[in-house]
């Protein structure tokens, strides 16, 4: 049987479980998720290789009306990964069902020449007979295409979207190294778990105004150490404190959780730094921007 190589974009709106799937399909941690919309800023690769085929997932900003220069990055990246992909996976939330922003992706989609497989997403969170009008709607909007329902987050029918991505894959040799899982570098995974945790500790408190910026990346071979020392970036001196917290603990906690996340994707000791500098319009400086990868 011939083998199949190919790219496969993870496309669809904001939190409808995007880098959830991309992590089950790869079957290792690539992406960092939140609860928060709008979490995956860059464009991310992640590979999955078979003994008959390698695909290379490509997870993406979710696409959603752009207003600032920061998010038209964003949705850029996201279009882009589709002019490059053969085959699109097209993510619904069964939970929140198809809304109007599904509807002007599925017809923007509609024309591509990538073979597109829509994944009702979160099935876990829906009865049963509640997805047979969901995929009647899908199948208006996208005649002919394979609707799967599916839990990024059980696992449930994650195989069988893997398997009808390889199906479509076109035939051809292996496009990275066999032992590849991700082409980022171990310096972008370290900012955006730092990044995830910040998200994470922050909840509500904390808008779209942070990023994170790794400043220095050091091995030290004394004791087989990585040190980091990253830079949180804030919008607005309010909230500098909320990202400190009383008495230092709120940044104590994202740099603790950050740094055992860390350790376990580099495999060593890692000594992390954080800093909180306040940066009013960096999401709008290119240069700044630039920096972040965006």
């Amino acid at each position: 049987m011939a083998h199949r190589a190919g790219y496969a974009a993870i496309v669809g709106r904001p939190n409808v479980g995007k880098s959830t799937l991309l992590n089950a399909l790869v079957g290792t941690k690539v992406a960092i998720v939140t609860p928060k919309p709008q979490t995956t800023r860059n464009r991310l690769l992640g590979i999955r290789t078979l003994p008959g085929a390698q695909i290379a997932f490509l997870d993406t900003p979710g696409i959603h009306e752009a207003r600032s220069p920061l998010n038209r990055r964003m949705v850029e990246t996201a279009r882009q990964a589709l002019a490059e992909a053969d085959v699109v996976l097209l993510l619904i939330d069964a939970a929140t069902g198809v809304t109007p922003g599904d509807r002007v992706l599925a017809n923007t989609l509609a024309p591509l020449p990538a073979t597109t497989i829509v994944v009702l997403n979160k099935v876990d969170r829906v009865a049963r007979p509640e997805l047979l009008p969901l995929m009647a709607t899908l199948g208006e909007l996208l005649p002919g295409r394979e609707i799967i329902p599916a839990s990024a987050l059980t696992g449930e029918n994650v195989d069988t979207v893997l398997g009808r991505v390889v199906e479509a894959l076109p035939e051809g040799e292996r496009l990275y190294q066999a032992d590849e899982y991700t082409t980022a570098t171990e310096r972008f995974l370290v900012q955006e778990l730092v990044r995830e945790q910040l998200f994470r500790q922050t909840e509500e408190e904390v808008p779209y105004g942070t990023a994170v910026l790794v400043e220095e990346f050091t091995e030290r071979p004394e004791g087989d150490v990585l040190f980091v020392r990253a830079t949180i970036l804030v919008d607005r001196p309010s909230q500098k404190p909320i990202v400190i917290g009383a008495g230092g603990q709120r940044l104590r906690e994202i740099g603790r959780r950050a740094r055992l996340e860390v350790e376990a994707l580099c495999g060593r000791r890692v000594f992390l730094e954080l800093f909180v500098k306040v940066e009013p319009g960096w999401a709008k400086n290119p240069r700044r921007l630039g920096e972040l990868g965006l």
